[in-house]
């Protein structure tokens, strides 16, 4: 079922018309000046280079797109605002047609959202009315920029991390501003963490929350007497018993299972463990690493673990935030081993170990080597930051206007655009695996399964070779028009699922983490021709005295 006109489910109330340059608003200005409403365009969105030094992209933001342009439409206010800024001569009929502005006559292509992208191939197409569809361009990149360079950090993390290990987004507090946070944990989520930390991002986009305490609560209490309430009732029979006696009890046991002094150990650091297990019995997952993790902080836990045990609950585990996280984690996976089979609890063996402390994928690469314990990582700093690449760097170029095409040249071939409508197939090899990515003119048949097709590369004129696809997959598909939006909107775990299954469909050394094969992108022998007649013909021609 489609979304009737007006949807703005979690509309971003920032995310509005005025959130562009001015320069697109001043060049709308001329082209209408120069009696350019009736103007028909198409502009690619696309990047010129993956991120991250990697050879893919995950495509994310088409949704929040789509909410954009069904509810572009200037106020008042904003007409108003115009007005005192633009410059002056303007002419006032120019503001009642800005006033009357929709995205009615636009029309959207685009590769779904959640899928492996790359560069040169757009990833959205916007035909309509010039002026409209060039003001959508600042917005539409804002959009899209962003959400990608996340998602794509966020899978980056998933694959170097593995499958069985869970991935939180902890990043709120580093991200840049409250709506890079929101982003961060939105399109985390989409790449492949299980949850964040950010409260107002599940609230909003149904994301897992998760968390547990800081290194405040710990030094909060200096020792038992701080303790105001010390008793719970046991899970099934509702038995009072005081949960820190119960805990010395065990950490007196312990000591002696661990080879460690309960001298050495921290009372306040205890009593904090006490307090906030008998908050949470259900939930009881504490921070270790405050004072000492071999010396304090994994027999308090333990202590309070088995104490919790005694009243009918089950602690969750433990969150290591600092030291050398391969030799901490081991550490705690063989102590819950020797406490398994010493106290015959067998659940004590698949406690879980968070690791946290600037994780990044390098890190999680040499804990690999390290043969770490870790369950689960909380990655803050490096992926909401994505700070091995601060940028897309998404473009948005005209390609086409009243049906004639257009190019942008450039001494730098990687500039220069590849006019015309286009469409684009992602060809497959025998294996099932994408081989290729191919763009052709909107007027040429699509590929076809078995049969010869001539890939060529768009600037060099040698690297050309055949392929006979197993498969054509055509990527584009029509996301608005006419003013409604045309595809179902997908959830935030369809998209989800989305990423996964294109990254399967990728060959394992195009997403390796050292040197990993670029992905070919090609054009077909008609458009190759077609860009290199319309480059001929746009060049200046030289002169030699």
């Amino acid at each position: 079922m489609m979304e009737e006109p007006g949807y703005s489910h979690n509309q971003n109330a920032v995310v509005q018309p005025l959130l562009t340059d001015l320069y697109q608003i001043t060049m709308a200005y001329a082209y209408w000046k120069s009696g350019k409403t009736d103007d028909s365009s198409v502009f690619d969105l696309y990047f010129r280079k993956n991120p991250f030094e990697g050879e893919f992209t995950i495509f994310a933001g088409l949704d929040e797109c789509l909410k954009f342009i069904d509810n572009f439409r200037y106020s008042d206010g904003d007409i108003e605002y115009l007005r005192q800024t633009l410059p002056e001569g303007i002419e006032d009929a120019f503001f009642d047609y800005l006033s009357e502005l929709t995205a009615k006559q636009v029309t959207v292509h685009a590769i779904e959202e959640g899928s492996v992208v790359f560069p040169r191939v757009p990833i959205i197409r916007v035909e309509g009315p010039l002026i409209i569809v060039q003001l959508l361009e600042t917005t539409l990149l804002t959009l899209v920029n962003y959400a990608s360079l996340m998602a794509t950090n966020a899978a980056r993390y998933r694959m170097v991390a593995g499958k069985h290990i869970k991935l939180l987004e902890f990043g709120l507090r580093r991200a840049q501003g409250p709506d890079g946070g929101l982003s961060a944990s939105k399109y985390s989520y989409i790449g492949g963490f299980d949850g964040t930390s950010n409260v107002l991002a599940g609230k909003l986009f149904n994301i897992p929350v998760k968390g547990t305490h800081a290194h405040a609560y710990i030094t909060s209490f200096s020792g038992f007497a701080e303790l105001k309430t010390r008793n719970i009732k046991h899970k099934e029979h509702g038995t009072l018993r005081d949960l820190l006696e119960l805990a010395i009890g065990h950490r007196n046991a312990l000591s002696q299972t661990m080879e460690i002094s309960t001298e050495e150990s921290s009372e306040g650091e205890l009593a904090a463990m006490v307090s906030f297990a008998i908050a949470f019995p259900d939930g009881f997952m504490a921070l270790v690493d405050t004072y000492d993790v071999k010396r304090s902080g994994l027999l308090n836990f333990c202590a309070v673990a088995l104490a919790l045990n005694d009243q009918g609950y089950r602690a969750l585990g433990i969150r290591i935030d600092s030291g050398d996280l391969a030799y901490l984690s081991c550490l705690a996976r063989e102590t819950f081993e020797k406490v398994a089979v010493k106290f015959k609890i067998p659940w004590f063996n698949t406690l879980t170990i968070v690791a946290s402390n600037d994780i990044n994928e390098e890190t999680i690469l040499s804990l690999n080597e390290q043969g770490h314990k870790i369950d689960c990582f909380g990655i803050g700093t490096h992926l909401v930051t994505c700070q091995r690449q601060p940028a897309l760097g998404c473009v948005y170029k005209l390609v086409e206007i009243n049906g004639q095409a257009r190019i942008k040249l450039s001494q730098d071939v990687e500039k220069v655009t590849m006019p015309g409508n286009k469409n684009a197939y992602r060809l497959y090899s025998a294996d099932g695996h994408a081989l290729i990515d191919l763009l052709q003119k909107d007027s040429e048949d699509a590929p076809k399964v078995g049969q010869k097709v001539l890939c060529r590369h768009p600037f060099q004129e040698s690297k050309r070779a055949y392929v006979i696809p197993s498969r054509v997959e055509p990527l584009y598909k029509v996301y608005w028009k006419e003013g409604r939006l045309t595809q179902p909107r997908a959830t935030l775990e369809q998209t989800r699922d989305k990423v996964k299954r294109s990254l399967e469909m990728l060959r394992s050394d195009h997403k390796r983490n050292l040197n990993p094969t670029p992905y070919k992108v090609a054009v077909s022998d008609d458009l190759y021709s077609f860009i290199h007649d319309l480059w001929l013909q746009n060049a200046p021609i030289g002169e030699l005295s």
